[in-house]
């Protein structure tokens, strides 16, 4: 499969996240992964532009169902992005298309 190698898929723990860094000076990537799915999204959350994580690569995530903006609670679902509840309820994080390459990397498509 084309594309840039970002992680392993073994390093995202399933219901939960990690931040790799950006390609092309982007802003760094977060890698949310619940069973064999994985999302990305830039890590900014659309209130502020802040990044989601308070300690650097540190997201949180609750109940493996939604991420958490560290600064202002903000909730955002795995799958789509969208913020269901916080200071930007309905507002979308922005999504970065990624795929999971032989079960083994997680690459930025092209």
């Amino acid at each position: 499969m084309d594309g840039t190698r970002l992680c392993l898929f073994a390093d995202v723990p399933d219901g939960g996240a990690r931040v790799v860094d950006g390609t092309d000076e982007r802003v760094p990537i977060v890698i949310v992964r619940r069973g064999e799915q994985v999302w990305a999204y830039a890590n900014r959350c659309p209130h502020f532009s802040v990044p989601l994580d308070f300690e650097p690569g540190e997201v949180l995530c609750y109940r493996e169902q939604v991420l958490m903006c560290a600064h202002h609670s903000a909730l955002f679902r795995f799958e789509d992005g969208h913020c269901i509840e916080g200071p930007c309820a309905g507002a979308n994080l922005d999504a970065i298309r990624v795929a999971v390459d032989s079960g083994v990397w997680i690459v930025l498509k092209q």
